[in-house]
């Protein structure tokens, strides 16, 4: 049979018999009802979110999440391995775009940029072993941290080197880890947030600027306001009731 036989007859049979293409599952699931380790663990994971939206503020192509599915794989479908991170920021993408969780190949292949774990003692060995072999490996996640919310000494992170490898971050003299993909300095704070206090060896992660200036929440830029507010109302007061002594009128000031 001629070479031209041969192309003219595969071409008929790719005509009739088209290609199959493996189509990605569209049955996802995006909540499976389980909670968080702890309230303190819950609390943690919207600080940071929170926290990221704020040193992001500037802009628009990003998107946070925590504790949301996150979907790469048909393989991780099949197995019904439905956990995503606590924490994660992806940058350079729709950010206005409802998300229910994050599907990798509805976001053009985008894994995250950066990915934090809320440790607690059933999670450790899978957020120090399995996890980080998934995000540096599979997802090549740029920079990835763990801490436990109730051990201030936890925090590591790591950086993927020019090979694709992570390395190990050092802490500057405050103990901070330097995150690049947000700009900001990753460390311990201690004291009260939405009423839940830092007790004994509890401490919050929190980001702090360049400058290691702590990145407020809005709650307490707003309880900051108010102080100022009353501190401001109470010197008028003062100012008015010394005038009042004086025997001047404050309201002809």
């Amino acid at each position: 049979m001629s070479t031209e036989a041969t192309t003219e007859r595969e071409t008929r049979w790719a005509e009739i018999v088209p290609l199959e293409v493996p189509q990605p599952p569209t049955n996802l699931v995006f909540d499976d009802g389980e909670p968080l380790e702890s309230n303190r663990h819950r609390i943690a994971m919207n600080v940071l979110i929170d926290s990221a939206q704020a040193a992001l503020s500037g802009r628009e192509d990003f998107f946070v999440g925590g504790n949301m599915f996150l979907y790469y794989s048909s393989e991780q479908v099949l197995n019904r391995d439905f956990r995503g991170p606590d924490f994660f920021v992806v940058l350079d993408i729709d950010g206005s775009r409802d998300r229910q969780g994050w599907v990798v190949w509805q976001e053009g292949g985008r894994y995250p940029d950066m990915i934090i774990e809320l440790m607690s003692p059933s999670t450790a060995k899978v957020d120090r072993t399995e996890k980080k072999r998934l995000y540096e490996r599979t997802f090549h996640t740029t920079e990835y941290f763990i801490f436990d919310p109730f051990d201030p000494q936890s925090l590591q992170g790591w950086h993927l080197d020019n090979k694709q490898r992570y390395q190990s971050l050092e802490a500057n003299e405050s103990g901070r880890l330097w995150c690049e993909t947000l700009q900001v300095w990753l460390g311990t704070w201690s004291g009260r947030i939405r009423r839940e206090p830092a007790q004994g060896t509890c401490h919050w992660l929190r980001l702090y600027d360049q400058k290691e200036n702590l990145i407020l929440l809005q709650e307490e830029i707003a309880e900051q306001e108010q102080q100022r507010a009353e501190q401001e109302q109470q010197r008028a007061e003062r100012l008015a009731a010394r005038l009042r002594e004086l025997g001047e009128d404050p309201d002809a000031i």
